[in-house]
Order: structure tokens, then C-alpha cells, then sequence
């Protein structure tokens, strides 16, 4: 999933080499944190988070079989 992830934000953001992604896993659900330049915080989000929300419905959608819960965050 990290790597997922990694590449679907890698392609929309200015400067992909500060795209950082953490998973930490629990029992029943992941937690994935997204790290990026200061500049590329709000197109990663989008206008009212419609592209965050997006992200989100991709990444629960991967992880469809799994029964994990995956969530993400994204951090400054």
C-alpha cells in the first residue's frame, strides 16, 4: 500500500524526491502518513480535500480484500 500510495501522490505534486510515506500497522487497521514540501500540501488536499478524499477512496478501495482498515494521514 505504501508504495501505492507513494506513486499516485508522486505524480501530482512539484517535488517528488521530499514525498516521504509512513505505514505503521496495528492489529485491524494502518495508518499510512504522508510527508511532502510545504508547497505541494495543498494540491495533495485540493479544493475542499476533494483530491485527499479521492486518495482515501483509492487506498480503501486497494485494500478491499484486506482485512485491514487503512487510513491516511497526511502530515506537514
Amino acid at each position: 500500500m505504501k508504495d501505492f500510495i507513494k506513486n499516485i501522490v508522486k505524480a501530482m505534486v512539484d517535488y517528488p524526491e521530499q514525498v516521504k510515506v509512513n505505514e505503521i500497522e496495528g492489529e485491524q487497521t494502518c495508518v499510512i502518513e504522508l510527508r511532502l514540501a510545504k508547497q505541494d500540501i495543498g494540491k495533495v488536499i485540493g479544493k475542499h480535500g476533494r483530491n485527499a478524499q479521492a486518495i482515501r477512496t483509492l487506498l480503501n478501495a486497494a485494500a478491499g480484500k484486506s482485512d485491514k482498515r487503512y487510513f491516511l494521514e497526511i502530515v506537514e
